[in-house]
């Protein structure tokens, strides 16, 4: 073989064994009961326990978990440090680390009414281990808010087409929600008619593209809302209108039913998610062995014809000096492969705000335990498959964005899938614009889904309201706003390059801490419980993050930002307050963290030194104190 068919056959390789043996091995391990009920049956409410088909769930767990990072970060990844780097973390750390922390987190959640890992926790350390978590968590996710609500803005002004084909499938959604809870119309029939629809809203986005303010976009974009607009982030007005219009469809979102947008809007873009991940591995091995590129796949920075040969080393040093990223200028004076390239993959390997998404909506929707196999650890291997078709279109492309960190995805996802799928004789424009209406849907479901998770850990920290201050606090379109405007703030006072690595680092060390959940649920559910499968994930996550965190807070923000000595520094008071506060987060995250682990280490010490009297539950769960 040669080529980029390495990175495709490494994978699938790798993650199909996993799936069959250790995921096997895992859903005996934590006894998972076809029989049992689940909390969506248990306390269906019509609004947030709702009972989802198997492939319903599959679609919203998945579109909600693969969000952008796992589409930047390995790409980012490979033009720092070479692909083979970026490659190995993804095929090893995925299915021993990232689908075990997936799963636990799901299955562990279902044992507890369906709760967050906040209130997991609290069942085992005390209220004030809940609530350290849960403001850990909620902390992150309105990172994950302005992260995303800022990348879907790049990709829909970048791409104009995937903002109408959006809002096609938005309103197809919703009519499918209605098809299948009001009016109780046949499943597959649907799927059929309104899976088209979506693909048809492809078609529809190419011949009549939408921007908000005016600009340089492909002829006949329909514009909105005229020349000007009062902000700008990244430089462009555009890019500030779509945050706004998006983080609003996100607040709206989270409140609604799931049955109403969540669950038929998740199902049905997972087919086209589906498609473009699968079609893209596919089109590798096709491509590889047959019929090459497409002749009209030229790489719009070279001129040069794309093929499926690397262009781009497998290996730039430790420090990552010899890559494009370096040559162009575009990093810190040292990039150190540990820590930091585990945080700045994340999500294609192992990422914390998973454990948000399994243990908060997917918890609550699953019909049968025996799901939590495919959803919890298949779902993750999933999102492996994303950062692989993004290392194979990294790899034909190699474009150093001119503007660094987020501008990398687009260029080369983008540009890299088209010339991918050019193998299967699909024209590279058109692929090209598919690939980023692929990325834009992983964008939307997991940015509204973090809105809702958001406010479900604010809800849970408040608790039962006792005045009327708990009140306001838990209402949901109160917490629901606090959390959209406090990213949005966010995103007018941070640099790009300093919240991508806050994310990242954050993201990663509540997936230490949602290991840390899970051992301390096995312990005390029996102390024949082996508690190896998520207690040395845990520990080297903690490491990884610790270290990242530290190196970001010391050398990036204050030697870089703020003092003007490893990178350009700030140039105004807003970004030296902004560098400010993001070196307080992550004293903050670091302190809750530390505390944690301390709690956690005690509850063990006490569970396994007192033996098998003090385990919870024959079930691996707890009463519940309602």
């Amino acid at each position: 073989m040669a080529g980029i068919i390495w990175i495709v056959g490494i994978i699938l390789g790798m993650f199909t064994a996993a799936y069959l043996v250790y995921g096997r091995y895992l859903a005996n391990f934590v006894e998972l009961d076809e029989a049992a009920e689940t909390p969506a049956h248990k306390y269906e409410d019509g609004q947030e326990y709702v009972p989802a088909k198997k492939p319903v769930l599959l679609g919203h767990h998945y579109s909600s978990i693969a969000g952008g990072a796992p589409v930047v970060g390995p790409i980012t990844a490979a033009l720092i440090w070479g692909w083979a780097p970026a490659l190995l973390w993804v095929a090893i750390g995925n299915p021993l680390m990232g689908a075990v922390h997936d799963f636990v987190s799901l299955s562990g959640s279902v044992r507890h009414e369906g709760k967050s890992i906040g209130y997991i926790v609290g069942q085992y350390i005390g209220e004030k281990g809940k609530n350290m978590l849960l403001w850990f968590a909620f902390l992150l996710t309105i990172l994950v808010v302005a992260v995303f609500a800022l990348v879907i803005a790049v990709v829909f002004d970048a791409y104009p087409q995937s903002a109408t084909a959006s809002f096609i499938y938005i309103a197809l959604a919703l009519v499918f929600g209605v098809w299948l809870y009001q009016l109780n119309l046949p499943f597959i029939p649907g799927t059929i008619l309104f899976v088209a629809g979506v693909f048809a809203s492809v078609w529809v986005g190419i011949q009549y593209p939408v921007a908000l303010v005016a600009g340089d976009y492909p002829a006949g974009t329909i514009v909105l809302l005229g020349d000007a607009f009062p902000l700008a982030f990244l430089g462009s007005e555009n890019i500030a209108a779509w945050v706004l219009v998006t983080l609003v469809y996100g607040a709206i979102a989270s409140v609604l039913p799931v049955w109403v947008l969540l669950q038929p809007r998740d199902y049905l873009s997972s087919f086209l998610l589906y498609t473009g991940v699968g079609g893209a591995l596919l089109a590798v091995i096709v491509g590889t062995f047959i019929t090459g590129t497409g002749a009209d796949a030229i790489n719009p920075e070279t001129g040069n014809q794309m093929t499926f040969e690397f262009a781009i080393g497998a290996w730039y040093g430790f420090f990552g000096q010899g890559g494009p990223l370096a040559q162009a200028d575009l990093l810190p004076a040292l990039m150190p492969l540990f820590p930091l390239l585990f945080i700045t993959i994340a999500c294609g390997t192992i990422s914390g705000f998973h454990s948000l998404v399994s243990s908060g909506t997917t918890a609550k929707q699953l019909d049968k335990e025996t799901d939590a196999r495919l959803i919890g650890y298949g779902g993750m291997l999933a999102e492996g498959l994303l950062a692989a078709v993004a290392l194979c279109a990294v790899a034909i492309v190699a474009i150093p964005a001119a503007d660094g960190g987020i501008g990398l995805a687009l260029p080369n996802f983008a540009t890299g899938g088209g010339a991918i799928l050019s193998a299967f004789g699909i024209p590279f424009a058109i692929g090209s614009v598919f690939m980023a209406l692929v990325l834009v849907s992983f964008l939307l479901t997991s940015m509204d889904t973090a809105v809702r998770l958001g406010r479900y850990m604010l809800e849970e920290i408040v608790g039962t309201p006792q005045t009327q201050v708990e009140e306001f606090a838990a209402n949901r379109y109160v917490n629901t706003t606090v959390i959209t405007v406090v990213a949005f703030f966010l995103l007018g006072s941070g640099r790009w390059e300093d919240l991508w690595a806050l994310f990242g680092g954050a993201n990663q060390l509540l997936a230490a801490m949602a290991l840390l959940v899970a051992t301390i649920w096995l312990a005390n559910w029996s102390d024949t419980k082996q508690l190896y499968s998520t207690g040395l994930p845990m520990a080297l996550m903690v490491t990884i993050t610790v270290a990242g965190l530290a190196w970001l807070a010391s050398y990036q923000i204050l030697g870089g930002t703020l003092l003007g000595m490893t990178a350009a520094p700030a140039e105004d008071l807003i970004g030296q307050i902004a560098a400010v506060a993001q070196i307080a987060i992550i004293l903050i995250l670091l302190g809750l963290a530390i505390g944690l682990l301390r709690m956690g280490w005690r509850n063990y010490q006490n569970v396994r030194g007192a033996g098998a009297d003090e385990a919870v539950a024959a079930d691996g769960g707890t009463e519940s104190d309602d």
